[in-house]
């Protein structure tokens, strides 16, 4: 069924439509079923990715089938066909779409429909070189695989607005419709641009953020190395130089390229909800694996936040990673509903070595993303792919076929889920938030800092770690963020800080919060520039102490404490102003100083620990912060248990799973201890009353 631009879809007649099984789209307030998140959904959503254009046409009926026996009610197709769906521009071929959505549609099954947006097809590539994205050693890449064109492109923005016009008016207010799936995982793997477009993008944002050319060179420091300007022509993106680019340049650039992708985004996102009123939009995050998007402004965005994660395999705390993900991606939807939209049945394609998931473990890895708030669980992919980059990826159906572990774990996940619909809407409470922001990883990334060790993540990942291992669940939170709800604020790794992010952490404390911040914090402001006198900055005060010097360490190098713990990494020349010394260093350039220090403040305290510790090191420090806050680990933390809590209006869900190899107690307070089998997980529930009796 092929149709030309000058005759689309918009004018095909009612009657060849009504007979292909499709409603005009119709003015409505709202495509939601009543007590459901999605239109028509009001169970656990359970599916994935579903790509029938690999495949020939007697498969379909097959691949259903089998939907309908693993519990499959949603979905995604069509992420990557634009070049299917327009073979030629302007031309437009939706039979097979249609077969298949119908196909689904009579089998019950929803779909999420996918905008095809991140796979431009050979014609555009062919007719519009310029909008190739260009790297920063100015290299334009070329197709043959995933990926858009540069986000500034002009032609992309018509190209991708047409295709998605089409699809929304064709598919709008289709019955199976459920949820539009925005291009694909926006900032992998392309995100930061160099063309010439985006260099004219890249003057009109700054334009619109400085106003004048003398408040860029007051922001970006361009009195350093003689890089002042006179013109918004003479700036350039911060291309590959002789030597270190311009921090402040830098960050306004990662800055620029984060809107100019949710520009895109909100562009397709506009037409849906024009053309398809009541039925929510989202694209696929990678909440902690995409540097290059700050999630925060693009959480406020998107109707539904949904996540893409998938476990390094070769890590033996992945588990704890993937719960990390998960409470960021909770974070993000501010504590409503959010959608896992794509993980790995078992081993994925991409990774140095790509370890396959144990018997069990495919649950293990869905439970907790649903213990952490996730009301839907899908996968990458429905059918594994005969061909391709991703032939090697695990699927719902893996190469083995239905008669396979793979297979049959998924159909007992999927009846797992379709008895939990009653967990639908709970949400789950953290009284302990880690801080987390993009803007200030991106300046704290670049070169010439420090130390090499300076890397945001391993902070982040060793506090939190601690707070897993301590059965304590933890929210992320922007600096700017109201804390007030936390008992404890942790910021391992708070390179930058914003005047306003300064003066809400101050409140916190000042109201009563305890506050720890770890070495290397407060040392900028929103241009990357080192405020007037001593580091830390804005943290100055309320950590009630100021630093003469940092002292990193070398590789492998440790330091001695006087209360027995080792630090690496990192020392700080520590002046008290205010703040107790709880430890000092032994050892070490910075011996005699203090290490750890607490400061009363207001009604609450700031702790600052000035070196590295490990995991096991850390509980030693954060059990007194802890005790600050009022907060103790869980009883029978460690050995593998991960336990969560959902809460809905009346009714408690305990999520218990045992990722460990041995049989676990788990103790309450009210009831005998209940024994969870290495690999297993319960959930168990009580009334809300409960709590009071």
């Amino acid at each position: 069924m092929t149709t030309q631009l000058e005759t689309s879809t918009h004018a095909k007649s009612t009657e060849s439509r009504a007979s292909a099984g499709y409603r005009e789209p119709v003015q409505q307030t709202s495509g939601r079923a009543h007590g459901s998140w999605l239109p028509g959904v009001t169970s656990i959503v359970f599916g994935g990715d579903y790509n029938p254009e690999q495949w020939p046409r007697e498969v379909w009926d097959e691949d259903v089938a089998l939907m309908k026996t693993a519990g499959v009610n949603l979905v995604s197709i069509g992420i990557f066909s634009w070049a299917l769906l327009e073979p030629r521009e302007g031309e437009f071929d939706f039979g097979w779409l249609d077969d298949v959505i119908d196909l689904l549609w009579r089998a019950g099954i929803g779909i999420s429909l996918g905008t095809p947006t991140a796979a431009p097809p050979a014609w555009f590539w062919a007719k519009y070189p310029e909008a190739r994205p260009v790297t920063r050693d100015g290299v334009a890449l070329g197709g043959g695989s995933r990926g858009m064109a540069s986000p500034s492109s002009p032609e992309y923005a018509v190209a991708s607005s047409r295709i998605v016009r089409e699809l929304a008016v064709r598919y709008g207010a289709h019955p199976a419709l459920r949820l539009w799936h925005v291009h694909n995982e926006y900032g992998a793997p392309v995100s930061e641009s160099y063309s010439v477009d985006s260099v004219r993008a890249f003057r009109v944002w700054l334009e619109s953020k400085y106003t004048t050319i003398d408040a860029l060179n007051a922001a970006w420091g361009t009195t350093f190395w003689g890089q002042h300007y006179e013109y918004w022509s003479e700036i350039d993106a911060p291309r590959r130089a002789a030597s270190v680019v311009n921090p402040a340049q830098r960050l306004d650039f990662a800055r620029f390229t984060n809107n100019a992708l949710l520009a895109c985004f909100v562009r397709e996102r506009d037409i849906l909800h024009e053309l398809s009123p009541g039925i929510p939009v989202t694209t696929n995050f990678m909440a902690t694996s995409c540097p290059a998007i700050d999630y925060w402004k693009w959480a406020k965005e998107v109707d539904i936040v949904s996540n893409d994660h998938y476990l390094t395999g070769e890590r033996g705390d992945s588990h704890i990673l993937l719960a990390l993900d998960a409470d960021m991606v909770r974070s993000l939807a501010g504590g409503k509903p959010w959608l896992l939209m794509e993980h790995s049945t078992s081993a994925v394609n991409w990774q140095p070595r790509n370890v396959a998931k144990v018997a069990g473990q495919l649950a293990r890895n869905s439970l907790s993303h649903l213990a952490r708030g996730a009301d839907g669980i899908m996968f990458f992919q429905w059918r594994a792919s005969r061909f391709g980059a991703e032939k090697f990826h695990s699927a719902m159906i893996p190469h083995a076929g239905p008669d396979s572990r793979i297979f049959r774990e998924t159909v007992a996940l999927g009846g797992e889920l379709a008895s939990l619909s009653e967990l639908l809407g709970s949400t789950v409470t953290a009284k302990v938030a880690i801080l987390w922001d993009w803007e200030s990883f991106w300046a704290q990334d670049l070169e010439w800092r420090p130390s090499s060790d300076l890397g945001h993540r391993r902070q982040i990942e060793t506090f939190y770690g601690r707070l897993w291992n301590d059965g304590i669940t933890t929210d992320f939170a922007h600096p700017e963020a109201d804390l007030s709800g936390y008992d404890l604020v942790l910021a391992p790794s708070l390179y930058l800080l914003s005047e306003a992010g300064s003066a809400n952490i101050r409140a916190y404390v000042e109201a009563g919060g305890t506050f720890v911040a770890s070495y290397f914090s407060g040392v900028v402001d929103e241009n990357d520039t080192v405020p007037a006198g001593a580091s830390p900055g804005r943290l100055r005060e309320v950590l009630g102490l100021r630093i003469e010097e940092f002292r990193p360490l070398r590789s492998g190098e440790t330091v001695e404490l006087d209360n027995g713990l080792i630090g690496a990494v990192w020392t700080d020349e520590i002046v008290l102003e205010g703040a107790t010394e709880v430890a000092g260093y032994r050892t070490g350039a910075t011996a005699g100083r203090a290490a750890i220090t607490r400061n009363r403040f207001g009604a609450g305290t700031a702790w600052y620990l000035s070196t590295e510790f490990d995991s096991v090191q850390l509980s030693t420090v954060l059990s007194e912060a802890m005790l600050d806050a009022g907060l103790a680990p869980r009883p029978n933390a460690g050995d593998g248990l991960e336990v969560v809590e959902r809460r809905s209006v009346d009714t408690i869900f305990t999520i218990a799973i045992n990722h460990g190899d041995r049989e676990v107690a788990i103790e309450t307070a009210d009831a005998p201890p209940v024994v969870l089998a290495a690999g297993a997980v319960s959930i168990s529930r009580r009334p809300v009353d409960a709590l009071a009796s």
